[in-house]
């Protein structure tokens, strides 16, 4: 079983009287790449600034591989954060801003030096290393803003928002960084890209109001009940309903906002449930141009909040 490496305790912090986390428990294990969402105003950003120790809790505590946040140096090299606007110095090269980062983590002059060269590289930016970050694209700032926080070889990362407002294709870029990077340490993701965290991590735990409504594997959270979506060229019609209804596998099979949403009997393998599935819609003619196991992260956030979704939430 893996350890934990993040943990919080009756988490509080209090900003003139109003509570921004209101007794957070959250444990976060190692190796995972794991979600952290919320509304604006959950808590989030005050809970990665604790953990950055750029603010001291109110009350409860966090620890981090050890060590109770904030304690001074003790997590220097080892801890990595991306803030949500992460900001460069206008005209200062950006090899020498990422030098003087690596530098506040503990490396010599020629460690940061090859640290600050290795990141940029692993972004596919060396070429902008002599560069004004004015010069950048908010896109490449991005990049760079995420070498950042993986300078050197930190055991644990935080990032906040790390593909907001970013075009397709450079967010694409920086979740396969994340995912190849994820895969040597843990990572804490913040985001109100819901469908993306789904796509991308493990583990997800769903704040609301400064507590934690629903954590655990997203294996979990978002194939709990083992849910089906399908779609088809032409619409559902009653023979096909009664045929699902009537296989041991499914509980239920009706059509929410024209899509078909299927349920599954309690206990039944998630294999077996698809296969049986799909050899009743074969058997029928009528093969699904779309199907899609689970219900949506954004479904099961709404869920917590009390707020509404329709149907099964999106694709």
């Amino acid at each position: 079983m893996s350890s934990v490496v993040v943990k919080a305790s009756g988490l509080v912090k209090s900003f003139n009287g109003m509570r921004a986390l209101d007794g957070m428990d959250l444990e976060v294990p190692q190796g995972s790449l794991y979600a952290l969402v919320g509304a604006n105003g959950a808590g989030k950003t005050t809970f990665f600034s604790i953990v950055g120790g750029f603010l001291r809790p109110t009350g409860g505590s966090v620890e981090v591989l050890g060590h109770t946040a904030p304690e001074g140096g003790a997590l220097r090299g080892r801890l990595g954060m991306l803030p949500q606007d992460a900001a460069f110095l206008a005209g200062v090269p950006v090899l020498e801003q990422l030098v003087f980062c690596a530098r506040l983590q503990g490396f010599d002059a020629s460690g940061a030096h090859a640290a600050a060269l290795q990141a940029l590289d692993s972004v596919g930016l060396a070429d902008v290393a002599q560069r004004n970050p004015r010069a950048l694209s908010h896109g490449m700032l991005k990049r760079v803003a995420l070498c950042q926080a993986f300078l050197g070889n930190p055991e644990i990362v935080f990032l906040d928002e790390p593909t907001a407002g970013l075009d397709p294709e450079t967010a694409r870029r920086v979740r396969a960084l994340v995912r190849e990077w994820g895969g040597k340490r843990t990572v804490v993701i913040s985001s109100h890209n819901l469908a993306e965290l789904q796509d991308l991590c493990t583990h997800v735990a769903i704040l609301h109001r400064g507590r934690i409504l629903s954590a655990g594997s997203m294996e979990d959270i978002a194939f709990a009940g083992c849910h089906y979506r399908c779609a088809f060229d032409g619409a559902v019609d009653e023979p096909m309903l009664l045929a699902l209804r009537s296989l041991a596998e499914v509980a239920s099979a009706d059509v929410v906002a024209g899509e078909l949403q299927i349920r599954t009997a309690a206990g039944v393998a998630r294999n077996d449930a698809a296969a049986a599935i799909l050899r009743c819609l074969l058997a029928l003619g009528r093969p699904p141009r779309k199907f899609v196991e689970g219900v949506s992260l954004e479904h099961r956030f709404l869920e917590a909040i009390g707020g509404q979704s329709d149907g099964l939430g999106g694709s």
